[in-house]
């Protein structure tokens, strides 16, 4: 798994270059999440009942794009073509670039209303198909999010289940300081979510969290490292808007490199 998060990464960082685009620290933040939830958890073995994931915090495409195209669900070509006139690929998500990718996103707070709705059809057909989301803590400040965790459980949606990227940096600053929101998890707990605070960069812990049962929507709050694996950018603002130059790209592959090495 660990490999796997590597390349994803690495994949990250060729296509920010290509692009020039911002929103690395944001992109490598969750890798490890989306490494595990598409290499042990999603069932995508039959497209037609396969699992939903929902990229809330489409700031991020870049991840989700590196790791479609590391689970082959996506081609070298399609991925090099991010961010260009013409191209394959916008900066936020959008549905039709894709069969993998569910919904068009970019507007924050947004997905857990949609991936309510999903799990409740779902519910409603009596299918077995999970719902996943991934959204990130600055996000959780958007009142929408607040109407549909209030909603979820009401709902018993126990097909449901959140991440949240909980890297504490948004675009102008500490999200816990901007606009406070924790206790995050009291705060769910409140709603009547199962709440489960692990790190989300430990693959084990990632994966118990999505096996462990209950009756309840999940709530899966991940502390993270805005920037993970490239020690410079790790915790930095910048890297929610620096461009990854040639010179910045061959630096963060040898950090990437120096710190896989080191586990």
């Amino acid at each position: 798994m660990n490999k796997i998060a590597q390349n994803i990464r690495k994949n990250i960082l060729h296509i920010a270059n290509l692009a020039g685009s911002p929103h690395i620290g944001s992109a490598l933040s969750c890798s490890d999440i989306l490494t595990s939830l598409y290499f042990n958890v999603l069932n995508l073995d039959d497209y037609e009942n396969r699992d939903l994931f929902i990229l809330s915090k489409a700031h991020s495409a870049m991840a989700l794009y590196s790791t479609l195209h590391e689970k082959g669900l996506l081609t070298k070509d399609e991925m090099a073509g991010y961010y260009q006139n013409g191209g394959t690929l916008p900066a936020h998500t959008d549905r039709f670039t894709n069969p993998y990718i569910e919904i068009s996103a970019g507007s924050l707070g947004h997905g857990l209303p949609i991936a309510t709705g999903m799990a409740h059809a779902l519910k409603l057909k009596e299918s077995d198909r999970q719902v996943y989301v991934l959204m990130g803590d600055g996000e959780s400040q958007e009142g929408s999010v607040w109407e549909a965790a209030m909603l979820a459980p009401h709902l018993e949606l126990n097909n449901l289940t959140v991440f949240i990227d909980r890297n504490d940096l948004q675009g102008y600053g500490r999200a816990s300081e901007i606009l406070s929101y924790e206790p995050i998890d009291k705060k769910f707990e409140a709603f009547n979510w199962e709440v489960l605070r692990i790190d989300g960069h430990d693959h084990d812990a990632i994966q118990k969290a999505v096996a462990f049962k209950t009756n309840k929507p999940k709530m899966i709050i991940c502390d993270t490292v805005k920037g993970k694996g490239v020690n410079f950018m790790e915790d930095k603002l910048i890297w929610h808007y620096f461009v990854v130059t040639d010179e910045i790209k061959e630096q963060a592959l040898k950090a990437l490199e120096d710190s896989s090495n080191e586990k």
